[in-house]
């Protein structure tokens, strides 16, 4: 019986008419939660109001008019332009999710095809994303998340699928809008160079290229970075590369209070709310020097958190929901709905991110049998899951930080799902 269906699931996901029908699952479920009109509130309010504020020319500005970099410029700035092509609204807002998840979608099975091998695989890994209810959500939402996460695959998908000099500034362009949009992002690029660097052999000869095209990645972001760092300089009287927020985000994971997620009510973070409003850059490095200073005297403390934010990073998921429950009527025409649907994700979640965990082992296996390099671009996957998990061992975890690693963990979960079908049945998979 099993066998009989999995030929059945196999025959269909390869059939001609399966990638349409993914795609148009995949779009058709982001487009209909967009019609839930959910209201921006906290960080997603904060997002459009600036962007609206930049598509009406009147600047980058905080809560007293004066000029701010806090919050990195990347999505308020592209948010603003559409505003200012589509008019200022949360239609805009979906729209421009909608087609950033369309990307997604599309780099999510050709990636998926890069790093498996297996074009079974990739279309596996494209349907566990297509219903994955906390990827649906996120859509209507005016966070940097979906659209981060089109952008940040756009920035790999060029450094693995096109080997051309002009790709690789590409990349460096697209790996600059990703850093103004989340500041740390640069710090992936030497990792996913490496792989490419082993994954061929022949090391020391090799070396120099790939050190040079990571150069040239560099220097093509630091290019789309430049005009805000001197922006920040000329309005802070300061070098701020990208935002003045890194300071207190340190701070707010590193207290007495902390328990591994955000605590922004601890004593030490009110003790310099004075400063927050009337000196950004001053506050960044007040912040700090208090969060460094709180690790050094609490060494023990600092290394019992690691674990307790990494489970706030990855245990938890279905945050996309909170902002239907006070911003939209789809939610209090259906609560109990909406409760379903997040402890059917959370259950969806944690079979992907379980498949996601033990798969390296399988993978070896099946490539030393095949006698491939280990070392090959499934690795990036892994690459990219522990970029978010790294800064939240030093900062804080929280849950909507591991939101665009989850195409790459739906891509190993999908190569899982391929190996299962193809040993269960008899269709011979391509």
């Amino acid at each position: 019986m099993l066998d009989r269906l999995s030929d059945r699931i196999t025959r269909a996901l390869m059939a001609p008419f399966a990638l349409p029908v993914l795609f148009g699952v995949y779009l058709a479920l982001r487009a209909m939660v967009i019609a839930a009109a959910v209201v921006p509130s906290s960080d997603a309010d904060w997002y459009y109001a600036h962007g609206a504020m930049l598509a009406h020319g009147l600047g980058y500005l905080n809560g007293r008019g004066m000029p701010t970099a806090f919050w990195p410029v990347g999505w308020p700035w592209l948010l603003s332009l559409a505003f200012r092509a589509f008019g200022v609204s949360i239609w805009t807002v979906g729209a421009i999710n909608w087609a950033a998840s369309a990307l997604t979608a599309w780099l999510t099975l050709d990636l998926g095809r890069r790093l498996t091998g297996s074009e079974l695989a990739a279309r596996c890994g494209l349907l566990l994303l297509a219903v994955y209810p906390n990827a649906i959500l996120y859509v209507p939402l005016a966070l940097t998340e979906v659209l981060y996460t089109a952008v940040l695959m756009g920035g790999i998908w060029l450094m693995i699928a096109r080997p051309q000099w002009l790709a690789t500034v590409a990349a460096g362009l697209v790996f600059g809008v990703a850093t103004l949009v989340k500041a740390q992002t640069l710090v992936i690029i030497p990792a996913i160079a490496l792989i490419m660097l082993y994954r061929q052999g022949d090391v020391w000869r090799r070396a120099p290229q790939v050190a040079v095209r990571t150069l040239v990645i560099f220097l093509a972001a630091a290019l789309v970075i430049a005009p805000w760092t001197l922006r920040n300089h000329r309005e802070l009287g300061a070098w701020v590369t990208v935002s003045t927020n890194g300071g207190i985000t340190l701070l707010t994971g590193n207290n007495d209070s902390a328990r591994g997620g955000y605590t922004p009510d601890d004593a030490l973070v009110h003790s310099i709310d004075p400063l927050k409003e009337r000196d950004e850059v001053a506050y960044d490095a007040q912040s700090r020097a208090l969060g460094v200073g709180w690790i050094k005297a609490h060494p023990v403390r600092f290394a019992a958190l690691a674990p307790l934010k990494v489970w706030h990073l990855w245990g938890p998921d279905g945050e996309g929901q909170w902002a239907y429950e006070t911003g939209s009527w789809a939610f209090r025409a259906a609560p109990h709905a909406f409760l379903a649907v997040r402890a059917i994700n959370q259950v969806w979640y944690w079979l992907l991110l379980v498949a996601f965990v033990v798969a390296p082992w399988p993978i070896v296996v099946a490539r030393r049998k095949a006698r491939a390099r280990v070392v090959d671009w499934w690795l990036v996957a892994y690459v990219v899951a522990l970029f978010p998990t790294a800064i939240a061992v030093v900062f804080s975890g929280q849950s909507r930080f591991h939101y665009p690693a989850m195409p790459f963990v739906c891509m190993i979960a999908g190569w899982l799902m391929a190996r299962w079908l193809a040993r269960r049945g008899t269709f011979p998979p391509s």
